[in-house]
Parts: C-alpha cells; structure tokens; sequence
C-alpha cells in the first residue's frame, strides 16, 4: 500500500474485511494463540495485539509468538499502542490510540515500510489524524464495547457515515459489533470491521470468523 509516508509493507493483504484484536483480558481462559490459528485458518487475515496491563517484558512474551504464528499463516500483525514492541516482535505495524505517541515520531520509530492505524472518536479527530498520513483509521465505538467499560461516547452508524466524507483512508469500525451489524456497519461506509468479544467469546472461533469473512464479502461498501 502507498501512502504519504513512502511505501508500506502490507503483506500483500489489503487493509479491510475482518481485524481480529487479540486481548488476554476478554477471554483469560482461552489462548491467544489459539485464537489466532483457527481465526486465520477460517479466513482472517489481519490481528492486533493489545495487552493494556501487561508489564512490557510480559507483553513481549506473549506478542512474540503471536507475531511468528501470523506471518507463518501469511496474515498481517500489528502491535497496539507500543512502536517498540512492535519493533522488538517484528510486528507488522502499530496501532495508535488519540494518548499515544504523535504519529510523525511514530513513523520515525517504526520506519516508512511499518503500517500505522490511528483510533478516532468524532470527526476533528479523523480530520487531524488523516492530515498526518497513517495507513488507516480505526473509528468508534460504533456501539457499546463488550471489552472497555470506560470508552469514549457510542457514535453508532450515523457517526459512521458522517465522518466517512471527511477521509480517503481505509477505516476500521469498532465497537460491540457482532454479526448481526455486519450490512450496517459496511453499508456505512467502513472498509473493514474490527471485533473483539464477538470472536474471542465464541464457543466455535472459526465458525463465527467464517460467518464474518462471507458476510463482509457479500455486503457493498460505498467505500470500496
């Protein structure tokens, strides 16, 4: 993908459809290494690690392992909130929340061939981020988070929409999605979804992932 910056090393993987986000919190008992295998042999192709409590040390035991299985499965890995994390496990990329470190030094950081995402909440948000140059936009909670209890204000699919004019760049909605908001979510105007409780909650992980992969492939996005 090229963007501002240069250009990008996005595995050969476009940035939409499904984006599993891997959290130890959600499902403590389930692994996340297990999470990702079946999510990807059921047809995912893009993972975010995010570990809001762990140590950097512990983070790094956990996300290494993930990194190598990923690309072993030939599917993007991006690391949440920490360059150096991403770095130290070879992510694919990071992703930045509205507190982390600016995004023209994280593109110092991490390089021009790094992918970078940025989360919005409103639209001056989208606007600044958009102006800088990431690879993509995460947007949201579209709906309340099954994962955050404290989370910015629901925005829903007419949030979406209103700021689906405002950028050019891919964007991830987020947010208590499940399968039943999939036509919605897209006909909204997103590229892509990012889910969390849906998958790592489900008693059958590939099945719900196959259900999200052929839905989002059989509902048109204005902005695909």
């Amino acid at each position: 993908m090229t963007g501002s910056s240069g250009q990008r090393n996005s595995g050969g993987a476009a940035l939409s459809g499904l984006y599993v986000i891997l959290d130890p919190s959600v499902c403590p008992a389930r692994p996340l290494a297990e999470v990702l295998k079946a999510s990807a042999e059921a047809g995912a192709k893009l993972f975010q690690y995010r570990s809001k409590q762990a140590s950097m040390k512990a983070a790094y035991e956990e996300a290494l392992p993930l990194s190598k299985i990923a690309h072993e499965l030939d599917a993007l890995f991006i690391v949440n909130d920490r360059c150096d994390l991403a770095l130290a496990v070879e992510a694919d990329g990071v992703h930045l929340g509205q507190g982390d470190l600016p995004l023209q030094y994280a593109r110092k950081v991490m390089g021009l061939d790094k992918l970078i995402g940025i989360s919005t909440h409103n639209p001056e948000q989208v606007q600044v981020a958009t102006a800088g140059g990431p690879d993509y936009l995460g947007f949201g909670p579209i709906f309340t988070p099954g994962s955050k209890v404290d989370h910015d204000p629901v925005v829903g699919v007419e949030g979406l929409k209103a700021i689906r004019r405002l950028t050019a760049l891919p964007i991830f909605a987020i947010g208590g999605i499940g399968l039943d908001h999939v036509e919605a979510v897209m006909q909204g105007g997103a590229n892509g979804l990012a889910v969390i409780s849906a998958i790592l909650k489900a008693p059958d992980i590939g099945q719900v992932v196959r259900d999200f992969v052929a839905r989002i492939s059989a509902t048109a996005s204005p902005a695909s």
